[in-house]
């Protein structure tokens, strides 16, 4: 069963990398589809790992009830629909803060930015996937509705801050039912625990990061699972790409950002079975 880990070069010849990336319509994003891909790419990884821990916790099945926040143009929620799970997907609401991830085609205003036709028919999709505007900086609890599992990819780097990303994470555990789970990928520093980006359009958190999230979570109730911290020692896991990216024959399952090498990061995360009281919930 995946558990929270680092993205590594191994896991593209995984038979459950192969099953997802088969699945998903990768070449539209330009990325190769299948097994061990002649050029693996982090943010098909991020896609293909957050299916395959909802799969393994018997999420992808018709009744589930799925959150994801800055969907963006991604393949999650008509791959989710496709198995029969009802879907509210969010992104942030066209404002100038989200000009620049609409430029780049990363940002969803409809449905119809969702709809992957190679994934599911139409009228399914619009019978179990439903759309709304969401903050992830300011989600304005309560929402009057839980779900059986929320996720996001490569996201909660991006809200300004170290402690930005993880309060977020922190507080849409409400919106998670007792028993369900929340997957998230992040930015991951595999070249330093010390000196990091902290703040700023994109973060990249430090192992202490992450072992600081789980010692807050516990405090609510919920818990990271058992984190594999391993960031490989394959040729391509020591490769790494470099601005602007995508342009030389460099590996993109790290990268360079700013001065620190990283790379993506699975974040699975439960939540307790039984609610804690309003005054028990803290920080």
């Amino acid at each position: 069963m995946l558990r929270s880990m680092v993205c590594r070069h191994e896991h593209f010849l995984s038979d459950w990398y192969a099953r997802f990336s088969e699945l998903l319509p990768l070449e539209v994003y330009g990325i190769e589809r299948g097994a061990n891909p002649k050029r693996p790419h982090r943010k098909a990884w991020e896609w293909c790992s957050i299916l395959q821990a909802l799969a393994e916790r018997d999420m992808l099945q018709a009744g589930r009830q799925g959150l994801g926040f800055a969907v963006g143009r991604e393949p999650l929620p008509s791959a989710l629909a496709a198995f029969g799970v009802e879907v509210l997907a969010t992104d942030q609401a066209m404002t100038s803060n989200a000009e620049s991830w609409a430029a780049s085609g990363q940002h969803a205003e409809s449905l119809d930015a969702l709809f992957r036709p190679e994934l599911i028919d139409r009228d399914a999709f619009d019978a179990r996937v439903r759309f709304r505007p969401a903050d992830m900086r300011n989600i304005e609890l309560p929402w009057g509705e839980a779900f059986d599992f929320i996720w996001s990819s490569c996201s909660v780097e991006h809200l300004g801050g170290l402690n930005q990303g993880l309060d977020f994470i922190l507080q849409s555990m409400e919106l998670v039912k007792p028993g369900g789970l929340a997957i998230h990928t992040t930015e991951f520093n595999v070249s330093s625990d010390d000196a990091t980006l902290t703040e700023g359009e994109s973060v990249i958190y430090r192992r202490r990061d992450i072992e600081e999230l789980d010692r807050r979570l516990r405090y609510i109730g919920c818990g990271l699972s058992r984190c594999d911290f391993f960031a490989g020692d394959h040729p391509i896991d020591l490769d790494f790409d470099i601005p602007p990216y995508g342009t030389t024959a460099r590996q993109h399952v790290k990268l360079l950002i700013g001065d620190y090498v990283a790379t993506s990061m699975l974040l699975v995360i439960q939540k307790g079975s039984v609610p804690l009281p309003p005054s028990e919930h803290g920080q």
